[in-house]
């Protein structure tokens, strides 16, 4: 073993060490002594619809993780929306994306939010997940994530893609050429978790620049407080994560990194968090369901109105909720996003899309009645060509289509959607044009097979997954 490869695995181990002891001194601790508990005034003077006697289990323990995507649950717990229908909500903040959705299967949580690839990746058996029966009926949000890269990667001649100007030759020339001066051990990403579409983001976006994701570098798992940390003592040179994390790592805050591409730039309208449940949830507790679904809509409706995405922002900067200073969160919910870089100029994009959490902007194509919080099951099967594209399955299932059914409650969204007066699109498919991905590739889920071997770049053979 060479004393190059030691010193990166001590210094991995040490900013693991130095981390995990920030976490318990700093802003950006997360323990379950943090949640927020009680009833604030607004919400106890909110009139109930429901009455909480004719619920199945009006008492529930719902997680969040402390990055911007905790929003529509801070609101519904402030303002009263979960009081509304009928529930009384223990909020508990979670440590990562794996116990967010490790809490539901194992019973500590009867909810939380779930990464967009979890509840597939649960039913399919790909290689990192946990096998499990996890439903979702609504999406949590659209966008609001983004991959940050080094300081390196800048002097290296690596700028935000938005400058490329579409040019995936230029970027994949530039990318090539950075890694390649680096040892082996050195090429590292790290996303949230493997069954996040994040993970399945940096390996479309290097793959489609002509660089193969799964020889060039490496893919570890990071909880979301701990990267920016690991970037600065070079443990990783780039990741990709929920808002605020980007944002801090940028020049003027933490200054270790910059933003190389929101999420939205890869997969203009992609999925991130899902409301995860386990299927026995719904079949046991029908109405309390009903009511967390309806209480969540309403809470992603509040955030998506732009008069209140300033309290939003400072909401969830809150000690309980992510931590983090009100410059960090406000970005990507305001949507004045800064990508940062290291030669004083800015790069501030003001955008409707940043983050998206009920109503989408007209620059994203879709159907008639479309909302965010309406789950597409081709979305599903998006994410199981990507499970099987990058080998964390042998095959894309036979059984897709029922498997997308069983996992995305589309149908029951629709039912409980119309409760509350809100139309939904009458299809659970659509195909996903060309001009929404970042290499002019469509997505017909009709022929999820044709589309999975028109990739020249994959996996023919499962890929194991680095654990921190």
């Amino acid at each position: 073993m060479s004393n190059s490869t030691n010193w990166t695995r001590r210094r991995f181990l040490e900013g693991m060490g130095a981390t995990a002891a920030g976490m318990a001194l700093s802003s950006c601790a997360i323990s379950g002594d943090r949640s927020a508990t009680g009833l604030t005034a607004e919400a106890a003077a909110v009139e109930q619809v429901v009455d909480p006697s004719t619920l199945e289990k009006p008492n529930l323990t719902v997680g969040y993780v402390p990055v911007n995507d905790c929003a529509p649950f801070a609101i519904a717990w402030k303002k009263g929306f979960f009081r509304k229908y009928g529930l009384n909500v223990r909020l508990n903040r979670e440590a990562s994306w794996a116990t967010s959705r490790d809490g539901i299967i194992f019973g500590r949580t009867d909810a939380a939010p779930v990464v967009s690839g979890a509840v597939t990746n649960a039913r399919i058996g790909a290689e990192g997940a946990r096998h499990a029966p996890l439903c979702a009926a609504m999406t949590i949000h659209r966008h609001g994530n983004a991959m940050t890269m080094n300081r390196a990667m800048w002097e290296a001649g690596l700028r935000p893609w938005r400058e490329y100007n579409g040019d995936l030759e230029a970027f994949g020339r530039d990318f090539r050429r950075y890694f390649d001066n680096l040892p082996a051990e050195q090429r590292v990403w790290a996303v949230v978790l493997s069954s996040a579409i994040y993970e399945y983001f940096i390996r479309y976006l290097s793959a489609a620049a002509g660089v193969d994701p799964l020889k060039e570098f490496r893919v570890i798992i990071i909880p979301p407080p701990q990267m920016v940390t690991n970037v600065r003592i070079g443990a990783m040179q780039a990741y990709m994560v929920a808002e605020p994390w980007n944002t801090r790592a940028i020049a003027g805050n933490e200054g270790v990194g910059f933003t190389f591409a929101q999420g939205k730039e890869i997969w203009l309208g992609h999925p991130d968090r899902l409301l995860g449940v386990l299927e026995s949830f719904i079949e046991n507790y029908p109405k309390t369901y009903r009511s967390l679904v309806k209480a969540m809509i309403e809470a992603c409706q509040y955030c998506s109105k732009p008069e209140n995405r300033e309290e939003v922002a400072k909401l969830i900067s809150e000690r309980s909720f992510t931590a983090a200073k009100p410059q960090f969160t406000r970005p990507g919910i305001v949507g004045e996003y800064n990508y940062g870089g290291f030669d004083g100029q800015k790069r501030i994009a003001e955008s409707l899309d940043t983050t998206i959490f009920f109503n989408i902007p007209k620059n994203i194509p879709q159907p008639p009645g479309a909302h965010s919080t309406f789950l597409w099951r081709s979305h599903s099967i998006w994410l199981m060509t990507q499970a099987a594209r990058w080998g964390q399955i042998k095959a894309f299932p036979k059984n897709a289509e029922q498997i997308a059914e069983r996992g995305w409650k589309t149908d029951l969204y629709r039912e409980i959607a119309a409760e509350l007066g809100i139309e939904s699109p009458k299809e659970d498919y659509k195909v996903e044009p060309p001009e929404v991905f970042i290499d002019n590739k469509g997505f017909d889920p009709s022929d999820p097979v044709g589309y999975l071997n028109s990739f020249e770049i994959k996996a023919n053979r499962p890929t194991r997954f680095f654990m921190s």
